[in-house]
């Protein structure tokens, strides 16, 4: 069992505490509940955001990774499970890079008259020295011809059937080689790798009608409260639900397979029956972690066997999230954070390298640039500030409050500050959003 940092000290940033086995829980000290949102103390029964995350990491990664067959257009985001070894050699046969013409030997070349060589034909008859025939791009090159020359660097001499070359000619010119790319038997993609659109394609390249891969992990997704809305503006103290249209993309981002959200309010009862049903890999609990009149998960929890693994996470926003093993091998549990943006951070911190885990994907890198801003920290927790990155830096947005989206919105990744922040020109921790662009970002009214 792993032991959390003792009241009133944090753990060392970077620096994990001792972790049991990847399904021993890392249990609190003491029975408590967590600090309130903006109380400046530390929570005592709570994990660091450290040994958090990688105890879920190395839940993801124990459990069993199956196998199965499927066609490449189901394919794309699943990770192979099977290396992609090459079934034929890239390309099969020579042919030409260059719609133009097909010589052998040196010029001028006497043209042979026809149509000419046209991709997915036969090479047609060998070239004897000093012929040349019309040659397509991908078309077949014909026995004996040197090189190929492109239209534009060629005149042909209608009067007297001959073709001259307007640039030297260097034997093997325009030709791709049997092989060139790859031979049969060649690896060409590991065991690992996830399945993009490039990768469609060189699978069916090299002659692939279905991949091996790992399944994608199944996710529901259940959203508590009775106080929000699916429609309209907010009224009546009732509000939107921002989460329930949020999460199932996300989590089709990093590879899983998501359900409808499904809308239990506050209902203790309909919560027991929505764990002890699902079979997903993984449950996602939106609000109710807390210990308030209709916090309900931690009982249902309690009632229904579950084992608690993190119990609260020295983070802000954020620090209410759970992790749980539900008896006799169920799904896992993570319970977010009402706050849309705590949620954020119980996603990134718990369900994100869990899910990498269960799919096969290799966790994310982890790097470090340099901030433009000092970032003020908590004095215990760790905090996640949305950051856009600038050039070789990262910049913290504004509008990162629990409750606030504006900031993340706008981002392309998040800060992981220590307890006490850090210093303009400091490095600090980032973890990219799954859907990190190459487009610039305008700093608008979110800096």
């Amino acid at each position: 069992m792993g032991r959390p940092a003792e009241p009133g000290r944090p753990a060392e940033p970077g620096r994990p505490a001792e972790l049991g086995s990847p399904t021993g829980p890392i249990r609190p000290a003491e029975p408590g509940s967590p600090a309130e949102p903006g109380s400046t103390l530390p929570a005592a029964c709570a994990t660091s955001w450290h040994d958090a995350r990688a105890l879920a990491r190395r839940l993801g990664r124990a459990a069993p990774l199956a196998a199965h067959r499927l066609p490449l257009e189901r394919a794309l985001g699943h990770v192979l499970a099977e290396a992609v070894v090459a079934l034929t050699d890239l390309p099969s046969f020579d042919t030409s890079a260059m719609d133009g013409w097909a010589v052998a030997g040196p010029g001028p070349w006497a043209v042979r008259m026809g149509e000419g060589l046209l991709a997915g034909r036969g090479a047609g008859e060998p070239l004897l020295d000093g012929q040349a025939v019309r040659i397509a791009t991908g078309a077949r090159i014909p026995a004996e011809a040197t090189a190929v020359i492109r239209s534009e660097h060629a005149r042909f001499d209608e009067v007297k059937a001959l073709l001259h070359a307007t640039r030297a000619v260097v034997p093997g010119q325009d030709i791709r080689p049997r092989g060139q790319e790859c031979r049969s038997g060649d690896q060409l993609l590991p065991v690992g790798t996830v399945v993009t659109p490039p990768v469609l394609g060189l699978a069916a390249a090299a002659g692939y009608d279905a991949l091996v891969a790992v399944p994608l992990p199944r996710v529901d997704v259940f959203v508590l409260g009775d106080e929000l809305l699916t429609a309209g503006l907010p009224q009546g103290g009732r509000i939107r639900d921002a989460l329930g249209p949020m999460l199932g993309p996300w989590l089709r981002s990093l590879g899983a397979e998501v359900s409808a959200p499904q809308r239990l309010g506050d209902d203790a009862e309909a919560l027991r029956r929505a764990l002890t049903t699902s079979d997903a890999d993984l449950v996602l609990t939106t609000g109710g972690t807390a210990a308030g009149p209709v916090d309900h998960v931690h009982p249902v929890l309690a009632e229904i066997g579950a084992e608690l693994l993190v119990d609260g996470v020295s983070v802000r926003p954020g620090h209410p999230m759970l992790l749980a093993r539900l008896a006799d091998g169920g799904p896992y549990v993570v319970g977010l954070p009402g706050n849309p943006l705590a949620a954020v951070a119980g996603l990134m911190t718990l369900a994100e390298p869990l899910l990498r885990g269960i799919a096969g994907r290799p966790a994310q890198d982890s790097y470090h640039p340099p901030v433009r801003e000092e970032v003020r920290g908590h004095p215990f927790d760790t905090r996640l500030i949305p950051v856009v990155h600038r050039a070789d830096s990262v910049m913290p947005l504004h509008y990162s409050g629990p409750a606030m989206l504006r900031g993340i919105a706008a981002a392309d990744g998040l800060a992981v500050v220590p307890p006490g922040g850090v210093r303009s020109g400091a490095e600090v921790e980032i973890l990219d959003l799954p859907w990190t662009s190459a487009e610039p970002w305008t700093e608008g009214c979110f800096t």
